[in-house]
């Protein structure tokens, strides 16, 4: 079987997961188009699935699934990459996840590493990422690097190098992290390093990173698209003004940002969160 190419640059989108108000909050399936065609009318170009921002780890399988069926159906009506997030969860479940992907044709595959049995070295953790691509033999497979939540913290530039020699399917990483030496340390031709920090998205970018997968796009997309518009077009001080103005944005709604999206966007509002994650509700 060939691989798949994933040649995808620019900007992704994390895009939550819609619960009913319910005391099971119940996924509703039923604002997944709007909401996909509310991007693409935006900018956005390319989503991820069920990954931190849509709290995979917080849904069964079966969910997990169908959401990610729900989110392909309507990236492919209106144009848009999807790329689904399979990890955080038992090794055997991860591997159906996998399979699921490669079945209904995920334009990419990210995961998350072992979150129990956690891998102790770079070797241990390619040849975990090796087990789950042979599951999802040509999709293209990216490491999701986010050790504040993880609590895995090896060295990326090595991970990706022994990666690239073992697995043919890998493409590269997600990199949730501000240690933007080791991020920058992991930039390579052929090799695709998205970031997943809202607030050195700039400074990245001045680096050598080229894309973002950053959850600041379900609220206010508009910024970091000027933001690269800005630097590809060598207009600094507007990159640096707008930068400033995405970071007080990010940090005033903080940890309540599905809070904020629904506040916009009554249409296909996305219900609170599941626990163990808490609902802020902004006063």
């Amino acid at each position: 079987m060939k691989a798949v190419k994933f040649n995808y640059s620019g900007l992704m989108c994390p895009v939550f997961t819609a619960f009913a108000n319910d005391s099971k909050r119940t996924i509703r399936y039923d604002v997944i188009d709007k909401y996909a065609s509310w991007l693409k009318q935006r900018g956005i170009h390319g989503v991820l699935v069920n990954g931190t921002t849509g709290e995979g780890v917080c849904q069964r399988v079966e969910e997990r699934k169908h959401n990610f069926e729900e989110w392909l159906k309507s990236c492919r009506k209106h144009n848009l990459k999807c790329m689904v997030q399979v990890g955080g969860t038992g090794v055997s479940t991860v591997h159906d996840l996998a399979e699921h992907a490669e079945e209904k044709g995920a334009d990419a595959v990210l995961c998350l590493p072992e979150l129990f049995f956690k891998p102790t070295c770079e070797e241990d953790l390619v040849d975990y990422l090796k087990k789950v691509a042979e599951h999802c033999p040509t999709r293209p497979l990216f490491y999701y690097h986010f050790p504040a939540f993880s609590k895995v913290n090896l060295l990326m530039p090595r991970l990706c190098d022994l990666a690239e020699k073992q697995i043919p399917t890998f493409n590269g990483i997600k990199f949730t992290s501000n240690d933007l030496n080791e991020g920058v340390a992991c930039l390579k031709p052929g090799r695709k390093v998205f970031l997943g920090s809202n607030t050195i998205f700039l400074a990245a970018l001045t680096q050598g990173f080229d894309s973002g997968i950053l959850i600041s796009l379900n609220v206010f997309p508009e910024m970091a698209q000027e933001i690269l518009a800005a630097v590809q077009e060598n207009r600094w001080a507007d990159a640096q003004a707008t930068q400033l103005k995405l970071t007080k944005r990010f940090n005033e709604c903080g940890a309540a940002l599905k809070d904020e999206f629904n506040r916009m966007n009554s249409d296909f509002a996305c219900g609170p969160a599941r626990k163990p994650l808490l609902n802020l509700n902004k006063k």
